[in-house]
């Protein structure tokens, strides 16, 4: 289908009606040169000479590109089911035959069994380059003189291609002697010469067989490790490891079959999106024998399956099982939601809603100049998703607030002076953070491509809402916000500036987030949650911009990589341990819940950056937007709420990861969940309380909040129940309760914040604020709330009707009475707190 990338759409569009079989591939969003802020510089991690006679856009998170980065030596995870990396003189490959499990993760490490080459190779390193590639697969050539090596390196395949011409091959054993060859058992020092046109043989790895498809060639292996021609051949061999005897027979019968490449097409019919991988082949393309993971399985259509006992490698993505045919068609059914949830909010939430609303835009931080990329984006995007309630309740008018501050805080993105700014980086060809260009460390190593699709999809969400509500800074800044769109979702290699669609393997079937630093080894992606939000946020900037390719291209990706989540990430303690699609057989890891790391040869529940279980399952939910109804599957999401209910129970523990468990929580059940989060008093840079409420309050059920606790609003006198004193007016502006005469008593004014409120007095206007260390008395002493003046008063458990509970948000602990009636913020639990009555002024 190569032919059709030459068509003109409208001629393309024509073909597709009268020949629906067919697929496309959108052209680019753009062909303009990116000249943001930060101008132009290379990152200080070049590509190597691996790609010697092209120019950039270089790919930079494809299984492969450890070939073209660092010093090109990575052992990378491709092609599955091998591994594979690159000397000066030849292919190093393997395929792991080691899985444990260590009670956090599954681990396949990486082996080297055999390495491909030719004895007239001069051993120079730079006699080896790129041939091509595509979206899934790269040709590579090693040369010396006439003489040359070429091997289709294509994910999915059982077998390695070589492809000689005028060289003389030579396979050299990285595990040890070889015992026996063609049938021919080898001694120490033995050797034998087998004319043939295939070849078992054995050493520390196990079996592999040699095909020749250019007819009988004559093969000499010694039991030190070597395998030689006998003299220059021009044609092809096919290298596969044999793990049971019973696989014999079926790959001798494809055999003669090879990849050379594959196209990836796709085709958006209303809500259902194909996606085409086709592969070019030599031989007969119907008998191309592929290998499948669980999540082609789950999706293929009208598969041709050899039966699963006669081929199976086992990789971190579980079994690999035969397919035949050279065309794959995997069916997605693909996301409907733009803005909002498909639901209005359920009534019994809205008055709160509203108020959370009012009141985190009327204070949001003040605007100021990021300091990177990362929490820049999670910051603006909680922010856009602000305006975006605030229309869907009928509130307008609390729209241009949120747009005027995204606006100046897009300022700082766009200014030359900042200190985290966008800059085109020429030596791969991309958007990076100026800042990171040459120091991994910056921004999660956004300089060297890591993360991408994570910071940009922020940027998109939020300057899609810009541009819902003013046109004007739209057309200014279009083709500003399309740099960022095209860095991670560009759809066509006639970009000449940006790689196709950078973070995402078609064959994996999800992104990765490592990019080239280190020498791009294996890769790894903790948070699949904001690898969707990447896919949302070109959803919603094609929404605005009314690029309905992109659109269509977008709800293909959030589709293929929320399935992905729901088999690779999510796990199901009760799922069968030996069904076909099963990627984790070990009932150990999957009563973990929640994988936290996905990496090429290990998966488990553990992050880079911490250990608890509620981090490990937030960041794989986190942002929470309404997309992601999709995502989190009832029987998962409670699975997850029992798994981390320890934690979501121990108050030293974070309320940013509560708050996202409790919204995926919310499909399995939205009470329950807006209980929860009723006692949150803080919600992380990219959630907010309004968009807390949001989410549960449009699941679908009614009277959601109705339990929901809160606050009280109105004025109030304070009285401790341990010695039933009121706070005193005269001890203002501390707060001591020491005066039974109600008429002595100060009045206060209890105020709404989110989840929480302020308390202020009303005789000298101050508001109430806790004491940092908890060792001095409350004092109705600040003019203006913030952190320190928010407190959650709530029933005490165990107590009698309208008795109290008064927690500081700020240190988490509650009041208590000190000495001469003295309310301090010190309690260690809800236990220890004392009673107050909030009696009506």
């Amino acid at each position: 289908m190569v032919w059709l990338r030459n068509l003109s759409l409208p001629a393309l569009c024509g073909l597709l009606a009268v020949r629906n079989a067919l697929g496309v591939v959108f052209g680019p969003i753009g062909t303009d040169r990116p000249f943001p802020a930060g101008g132009s510089i290379a990152n200080d991690q070049p590509p190597n000479s691996f790609f010697q006679g092209f120019s950039p856009p270089f790919p930079t998170n494809d299984w492969w590109i450890g070939f073209g980065a660092g010093n090109g030596d990575a052992v990378v995870g491709g092609p599955f089911p091998y591994q594979s990396s690159l000397t000066a003189t030849a292919i190093q490959f393997g395929l792991s035959t080691s899985r444990d499990f260590d009670g956090t993760s599954i681990h396949q490490p990486p082996q080297t069994d055999w390495a491909a080459g030719f004895i007239e190779h001069n051993g120079d390193i730079r006699n080896h380059k790129a041939l091509s590639w595509d979206t899934q697969s790269v040709t590579v050539q090693y040369f010396t003189g006439s003489s040359t090596l070429t091997s289709y390196l294509v994910p999915g395949s059982p077998y390695l291609t070589f492809s000689y011409s005028g060289a003389t091959p030579k396979f050299t054993s990285a595990k040890g002697a070889i015992t026996s060859f063609a049938g021919k058992a080898l001694g120490t020092g033995g050797s034998t010469t087998v004319s043939a046109s295939k070849f078992q043989v054995i050493n520390g790895a196990g079996t592999y067989i040699i095909y020749s498809l250019s007819g009988a060639i004559s093969l000499t292996a010694n039991s030190a490790g070597t395998i030689t021609a006998g003299g220059k051949f021009s044609g092809v061999l096919r290298m596969v490891k044999l793990n049971a005897a019973g696989h014999e027979a079926l790959l001798d019968q494809y055999s003669a079959n090879y990849p050379r490449g594959v196209s990836t097409d796709y085709d958006i019919s209303g809500n259902v999106g194909t996606l085409r991988f086709t592969w070019t082949v030599t031989g007969n393309a119907a008998n191309l024998l592929m290998l499948t993971w669980p999540h082609h399985r789950i999706k293929l259509q009208s598969p041709n399956y050899p039966p699963t006992s006669s081929l199976s490698y086992l990789t971190t993505k579980g079994y690999m099982y035969p397919a035949l045919g050279n065309i794959w068609n995997l069916r997605y059914d693909l996301p409907t939601i733009t803005w909002n949830a498909p639901r209005t909010p359920d009534a019994s939430c809205r008055a709160s809603l509203i108020a959370g609303l009012e009141y985190e835009i009327a204070h949001l931080p003040a605007v100021t100049q990021p300091g990177d990329f990362y929490f820049f984006g999670g910051h603006v995007g909680m922010v856009s998703r602000l305006a975006l309630i605030a229309e869907h309740v009928g509130r307008n008018d609390l729209v241009q607030p949120v747009v005027n501050y995204l606006k100046s805080m897009f300022g700082y993105l766009f200014n030359s002076a900042s200190a985290a700014v966008p800059a085109y980086e020429t030596a791969w060809g991309g958007i990076i953070n100026r800042a990171g260009y040459n120091n991994v460390w910056v921004d999660f190593g956004n300089g060297y491509y890591n993360d991408h699709h994570f910071h940009y999809g922020y940027f998109l969400a939020a300057g899609a809402v810009i541009a819902k509500y003013d046109s004007a800074w739209l057309n200014t800044y279009k083709s500003t916000m399309n740099w960022f769109l095209r860095d991670i979702v560009n759809p066509s290699k006639n970009d000449p500036y940006f790689a196709v669609t950078r973070s995402r393997d078609w064959f994996a079937g999800h992104s990765w987030a490592s990019g080239i630093a280190n020498g791009a080894g294996p890769r790894d992606q903790e948070s699949v949650g904001e690898a969707v939000n990447g896919y949302y946020g070109a959803l919603l900037w094609a929404e605005v911009t009314g690029n309905t390719n992109v659109k269509s291209y977008a709800r293909l990706l959030i589709a293929n990589e929320q399935h992905a989540a729901q088999v690779y990430w999510h796990l199901y303690p009760k799922a069968s341990a030996t069904d076909r699609d099963q990627p984790y057989p070990e009932v150990g890891l999957r009563n973990l819940v929640t994988i936290g790391n996905v990496m090429d040869f290990q998966a488990g529940a553990w992050l880079f950056w911490g250990a608890q279980k509620v981090q490990i399952a937030a960041i794989q939910i986190l942002p929470v937007t309404p997309i992601n109804e999709y995502m989190y599957d009832a029987t998962w999401a409670q699975a997850m709420y029992d798994y981390t209910l320890i934690e979501l129970n121990d108050p030293s523990f974070g309320d940013e990861w509560r708050s996202v468990i409790y919204l995926a929580y919310s499909q399995a059940n939205a009470k329950a969940a807006a209980q929860r989060s009723s006692s949150l008093t803080t919600w992380g840079s990219g959630n907010s309380f309004s968009n807390q409420l949001y989410y549960i309050a449009t699941r679908g059920t009614t009277d959601v909040c109705t339990a929901a606790a809160s606050n009280p609003i109105g004025t109030f006198y304070i009285q401790s129940t341990t010695n039933n004193a009121y706070v005193a007016t005269s001890a203002l502006p501390n707060l001591i309760a020491s005066t039974n005469d109600q008429g002595q008593a100060a009045k206060f004014k209890f105020a709404f914040a989110p989840n929480a409120g302020t308390i202020q007095a009303v005789s000298n206007n101050k508001f109430v604020t806790a004491d940092q260390t908890g060792t001095f008395t409350l004092s109705a002493a600040r003019d203006v709330a913030s952190g320190w003046e928010i407190f959650v008063v709530r029933p005490k458990q165990g107590a009698a009707s309208g008795v109290y509970s008064i927690l500081a948000a700020s240190n988490k602990k509650y009041l208590t009475l000190g000495s001469g009636g003295a309310l301090i913020n010190n309690g260690a639990t809800e236990g220890s707190s004392t009673g107050f009555r909030i009696v009506a002024a």
